[in-house]
């Protein structure tokens, strides 16, 4: 089938969009211009709700069995240990997903492009966009490899191609913001050293700071930190400039180096991420400080989002106001989220009292205090997890049951036969009843070919903000777009039809 969607860039962004409409069938083509998948570490932090979004795409259980769990925090002063926190399922009954995994990007999208292929899908490496034009019912683009020239034409075109986007410079798209002073340095290592498994060790000091954590397999670990003034100002600069440094603050001595970089942290986000017929996702449209290992996966919560909204409008399913929504749910995430972390970023860095403060009081002994209140760790966890992400003020959210909102994401919850997100696994709406489904709201979702999976009430439901019997209507993506306290057919119908999302079952596309 000719390609209808054209994605620029094969990093984590671009195959999270591509696996997605693999799922959803939309034929698609995914370029980049490397040589192939990347051969270095990079980002490591793999959080709760895109796990989720993994398991609804049957990517989880190699990506879990391929990565470290994350179960402690260390602080440390040279070789002595100050304080710990200790967090092994941190987000115990709030995700399938518990904990912050990490897990080396190189073997993240070996996992990701290996899947492609066994769904028949080949990334074009050492391709790249030359130039597009937008003709207002197609997007005809200009693809380069080894010299040669190729035309081609699709309905959309995704950039998913990092901070020096090219699509975001051929629509033109300012992208604001700026860039810390601090150079910063990266490694991945091989040393001797005993590190309990699982766990994040931070050194601090007054103006320092370093990070370091184990990385597959025993024996390998990531470092990170703050480079030494004297040595912000020298040209390739190399691992072995700052060895020293590290030896003597943390006691690493380093018998192997992979991978050595540095690196000044920006802030961006991009005036918009649509124009027309394309768009922009991942670093593409927003980059920002490392503060909670959020960058990689905010990415990929874009191209699960925009994903479907494709899909639905390619397929009739849905018209162009669909495909709005997605720059109004994803920049105003992105706006907060850069927004929180600089300044969680800026504080802890600063060469101030305040920065100081955080350093050497406030996360040594007084965070370990906090994370001894198991509702401070539900929210820390929900907030670092992303699953606390939500699209209330978006314009197909609609009504609140209970305590649930529409935009929110669906709770998670154990059940007698399961769980709940196993349905999520159709990547498709579906109406979720906590209690039983009426028979007149039966026969109009066969109607609408939309299924009901209704779930036996249960202890635990209304703390999780469920109302017995309500109406839930579940995006592709997992969050509620429609609450309805009752089973209101008309209600219901008035809904599908203001935003013209769903249709008869003998006008839909079956999908493959």
């Amino acid at each position: 089938m000719k390609a209808q969607v054209l994605i620029v860039g094969a990093g984590p962004t671009g195959l999270a969009l591509a696996h997605s409409l693999v799922k959803l069938g939309v034929p698609f083509r995914i370029i980049d211009q490397n040589k192939g998948p990347g051969e270095a570490s990079r980002a490591l932090v793999i959080h709760a709700r895109i796990l989720e979004h993994y398991a609804q795409l049957g990517l989880a259980e190699q990506i879990v069995e391929r990565g470290l769990p994350m179960s402690s925090l260390r602080f440390w002063e040279g070789k002595e240990e100050k304080a710990k926190l200790e967090f092994p399922n941190l987000g115990k009954g709030v995700s399938p997903f518990p904990y912050v995994l990490n897990l080396p990007q190189d073997e993240h999208e070996e996992i990701l492009v290996k899947e492609l292929q066994r769904a028949g899908v080949e990334v074009e490496w050492e391709t790249s966009l030359s130039a597009f034009t937008d003709h207002g019912d197609r997007i005809d683009a200009r693809l380069e490899k080894k010299g040669e020239e190729e035309r081609t034409s699709v309905s959309y075109l995704v950039g998913c191609d990092g901070a020096h986007s090219t699509v975001r410079k051929g629509l033109g798209l300012g992208f604001p913001g700026g860039t810390y002073e601090q150079l910063f340095f990266v490694a991945d290592v091989e040393a001797d050293i005993d590190v309990v498994p699982g766990s994040m060790n931070i050194f601090v000091e007054d103006n320092k700071l370093l990070l370091f954590m184990p990385v597959r397999e025993k024996g390998a670990y990531r470092v990170i930190g703050m480079a030494p003034p004297e040595l912000t100002g020298v040209e390739d600069l190399s691992y072995a400039d700052v060895s020293g440094y590290v030896e003597e603050k943390v006691g690493i001595t380093a018998t192997n180096v992979h991978w050595f970089s540095t690196y000044r942290v920006h802030h961006r986000v991009s005036e918009q991420f649509r124009k027309g017929r394309a768009f922009i996702a991942g670093d593409a449209g927003h980059i920002h400080s490392p503060a909670g290992g959020q960058g990689m996966n905010t990415g990929i919560g874009d191209a699960v989002n925009l994903s479907w909204k494709l899909a639905a409008v390619l397929k009739g399913e849905g018209d162009d106001a669909l495909l709005d929504t997605y720059e109004a749910e994803r920049i105003a995430f992105a706006r907060k989220l850069i927004a929180t972390t600089d300044k969680v970023f800026q504080n802890v860095v600063g060469d101030n009292r305040r920065g100081s403060f955080l350093r050497n009081v406030f996360f040594p002994h007084m965070l370990p205090l906090l994370f001894g209140f198991s509702g401070i760790k539900k929210k820390a966890f929900r907030i670092v997890s992303q699953t606390e992400i939500n699209y209330k003020q978006s314009s197909i959210s609609q009504g609140t049951a209970g305590k649930i909102e529409a935009g929110d994401r669906l709770p998670w919850i154990e059940t007698a036969a399961g769980d709940n997100f196993a349905p999520l696994a159709s990547f498709d709406w579906q109406i979720h009843i906590y209690g039983e489904a009426e028979p007149a709201l039966s026969a109009f979702a066969e109607k609408h070919a939309l299924p009901i999976h209704a779930f036996p009430w249960q202890a635990g439901m209304e703390k999780k903000g469920w109302k017995q019997d309500a109406l839930y209507l579940i995006r592709p993506d997992g969050y509620v777009a429609l609450a309805l306290p009752e089973q209101e057919v008309a209600a219901f119908n008035s809904y599908l039809k203001k935003h013209n999302i769903l249709f008869d079952k003998s006008n839909r596309t079956t999908r493959r």
